[in-house]
């Protein structure tokens, strides 16, 4: 059997006296959190001990004794073994180095049931010198002994790192234990008011652990803590009046309502003020996971705000408004002029192509007409066009996400007429096609059971197939006619699509990147372990083997998916090949996203 002992590393070098720590149910382990300083008073050991178990809540015990000898305490050894009657424990560990080694030596006393008596084990390597029968049962004796092995931790480190994968739900500890290494982490990380006590303190216990030179502080980070109630508060009350103002009646109305559903930037507003909401909570965090999703939010927001501002000074500065709004009627003539070019082109022969030329000349007229229209209200918004970009860039102090949004919204309402013609030329084109499926059923003997959504057998007579064959061949024949509009303007539509998507994942990219984790991970990679592992410290002769443990980062992939931020834009996606049938079908494509989830 072997013992396991986390020895933290601020300790190898500390004066004579007690070890303080916890042993781990269920494992062959036990964890050194402190040493107490000799002289101590037993009694106030004890207090010390029950006070800390009572504030961190973790079973932490007087493990054993530790010792370095130093001149005038020949006698430390032995007085430091006595104290094993006056803290009784199953086992007392006494642990001692030597001066110029660098192992340490091990004695384990273990008490019987009655725990008057106990038997000193000794871990040291077997002398070479024993020949004969003396050194055979010497051998038997060494084997029938436990071994030790120390694991030297960097104490800080370890109990700020977290562990993963997170256990986020309550396991119950008979069907389910945590893992020997997880009680460790859990163990330090628990146990903070240990480290609470410096040299600094005018108490009677002296002690050494990670923070026993001085606490380690933040002015700023205090003085932060105590500004940010009065902040929270008016946030709260702000997110409060502006919840008021949202709930108001007249904006649950159908259009009001259709509208906030289908902006962006209503719908980026709407996220943000829950992420304020998040932020603004007097509760603190309940673990690691609700942490780091503050944080990642917090910084988000400051570098999202801190992206508008830059945009706005570079909006601002040497009338870059004004450039943009005169640059806006030219494109949209230019557009136009190349949109007119095209429907010319359509209405011809496009391509070599022989069209219905009735149906070409009606559709080809028809969207003419549309742009013409179009046309004549650009112009008519002309004088206001820089007055809307001089306001609207002031949007961009809330983010740069506001302000992508705003553009995206800007975007799709000056390509409305090319939406109109992909939504015209997609239901023509969807109505032929499955009046042709419909059809050709018909043809076949089969109709479309609407009731059990499955097609069955039918019999028709002759009237209604010799009509079913006419309104075939009319479908059949008008279908390239209206298959190429629709391919044209659909080419056009994913055009502005496309743009808007880059729009919405640059978005989306900014809302749910996790920034402060992956921070973390690049400048304190232990905070974010995903293991551990060990390597030969010490293997000296006539002392226990020496590891090192060292943490295993996560990995900066792992840390965005762990860690990234559910966003508005978060649903299942369509795949490829549904997208392809939709267009071959003739489905209309949106620059938003539905939700799928069913509802009873």
């Amino acid at each position: 059997m072997v013992l396991k002992i986390f020895f933290p590393q601020c300790c190898n070098r500390a004066d004579s006296g007690l070890l303080v720590g916890r042993w781990i149910s269920g494992h062959e382990s036990a964890v050194v959190l402190a040493v107490i300083h000799y002289p101590f008073i037993p009694g106030q050991v004890k207090q010390y001990v029950q006070q800390m178990q009572t504030r961190s809540g973790v079973e932490l015990s007087v493990l054993g004794s530790w010792s370095l000898p130093k001149e005038g305490q020949e006698g430390m050894e032995s007085f430091l073994r006595d104290l094993s009657t006056i803290f009784p424990q199953k086992r007392w560990l006494q642990i001692s180095r030597q001066m110029g080694k660098t192992g340490f030596i091990c004695n384990v006393l273990n008490r019987d049931h009655d725990g008057e008596s106990a038997q000193k084990v000794k871990r040291k390597k077997k002398h070479e010198d024993v020949k004969g029968d003396e050194g055979e049962e010497d051998k038997e004796e060494e084997e029938e002994e436990e071994k030790v092995i120390f694991i030297h931790y960097e104490q800080r480190k370890v109990m700020m790192s977290q562990l993963h994968p997170i256990e986020n739900g309550l396991q119950d500890p008979k069907t389910d234990p945590p893992s020997e290494l997880r009680q460790m982490f859990q163990t330090v990380a628990q146990s903070q008011p240990l480290f609470f006590m410096d040299k600094y303190d005018d108490g009677p216990l002296k002690s050494t652990h990670w923070q026993s030179e001085g606490r380690e502080a933040s002015i700023i980070v205090e003085l932060l803590k105590q500004a940010s109630v009065p902040l929270c508060l008016l946030v709260t009350w702000l997110l409060s009046l502006w919840t008021w103002i949202c709930n108001i009646r007249i904006f649950s109305l159908y259009p009001f309502c259709f509208l906030s559903s289908k902006l962006s930037t209503c719908v980026q507003l709407s996220y943000r003020t829950e992420h304020m909401r998040t932020l603004s909570s007097p509760r603190p965090a309940a673990g690691h996971t609700q942490f780091m999703r503050k944080a990642n939010i917090f910084v988000s927001f400051l570098v999202d705000v801190a992206l508008g501002m830059l945009l706005i000074s570079w909006l601002y500065r040497d009338n870059h408004i004004s450039m943009l709004a005169n640059t806006l009627v030219p494109a949209a003539d230019h557009v136009a002029k190349q949109l007119e070019e095209l429907l010319q082109w359509l209405m011809g022969a496009p391509a070599g192509l022989k069209m219905n030329r009735a149906l070409d000349q009606v559709l080809g007229r028809f969207f003419l007409y549309h742009i013409h229209l179009w046309i004549s209200y650009i112009h008519l918004m002309s004088p206001f066009i820089e007055g809307i970009f001089w306001y609207g860039g002031l949007s961009a102090c809330l983010g740069l996400t506001f302000a992508l949004s705003l553009l995206s919204d800007m975007v799709a309402l000056l390509t409305f007429h090319i939406y109109c013609f992909y939504v015209y030329g997609a239901r023509l084109y969807c109505l032929k096609i499955y009046g042709l499926s419909s059809l050709w059923r018909l043809f076949r003997g089969k109709k479309w059971n609407v009731l059990r959504q499955r097609v069955d057998s039918c019999s028709y007579d002759l009237d209604q197939l010799f009509i079913g064959t006419l309104l075939f061949t009319i479908l059949l024949f008008l279908l390239p006619t209206t298959a190429l509009y629709y391919l044209v303007f659909t080419l056009l539509r994913l055009v502005v699509v496309l743009f808007q998507g880059v729009l919405h994942l640059s978005v989306d990219f900014i809302n749910s990147f996790p920034l402060f984790a992956v921070g973390l991970r690049v400048c304190r990679f232990y905070r974010l372990a995903e293991g551990v592992k060990f390597r030969v410290l010490c293997d000296e002769p006539g002392t226990a083997l020496h590891l090192l443990m060292e943490i295993n980062p996560l990995k900066v992939s792992t840390v965005v998916q762990t860690y990234r931020t559910p966003t508005y834009s978060c649903y299942p996606k369509d795949s490829w090949a549904a997208l392809v049938k939709k267009l071959f079908v003739g489905e209309l494509i949106y620059p938003w996203r539905h939700k799928t989830t069913k509802t009873d």
